[in-house]
């Protein structure tokens, strides 16, 4: 987790659990937005429906890798950052892992998104200052063309 500023604990419950008896996959979506919500927090006074400006938050996809299983009971950490930060839409990372033992890694891009209008907008400039501030290497990628 040394890669990641932002890293937060969770043990695995009984509702994560499914019929093969290790963690389901809807469950490590959940883990993900956990830790989304969280990371947000800690950048600021934001969450995914307030980034500023009468903006929040739109995910079109995440992608999950999955290493190994997790179980109930695990004591797990969950690691979050900025790989990218675009015009209107950044990408986090995220990481799983038991102890030293990796488990899941994933990503999730997130649209800036007026859900008065309906309509996706640019990332708020306090919004944006506040990732690269958090995450300034992570986020100094090449922003995409929007």
């Amino acid at each position: 987790m040394q890669d990641f500023r932002f890293v937060m604990p969770y043990r695995v419950r009984v509702a994560d659990i499914n019929y093969g008896g290790h963690v389901s996959n809807a469950a490590v979506l959940n883990y993900f937005q956990d830790a989304r919500i969280a990371y947000l927090a800690a950048l600021g006074p934001y969450s995914e429906l307030a980034i500023g400006g009468g903006r929040g938050l739109i995910m079109p996809e995440s992608h999950v890798r999955y290493h190994a299983e997790m179980f109930l009971g695990d004591d797990l950490l969950i690691g979050v950052r900025a790989v990218r930060l675009g015009r209107s839409s950044f990408e986090l990372a995220y990481r799983i892992a038991r102890g030293e033992e990796l488990t899941v890694e994933g990503t999730t891009p997130l649209v800036a998104f007026d859900y008065t209008a309906r309509k996706p907008r640019r990332l708020p400039p306090e919004f944006r200052h506040a990732i690269e501030s958090y995450d300034a290497p992570a986020a100094s990628a090449p922003a995409e063309p929007c």
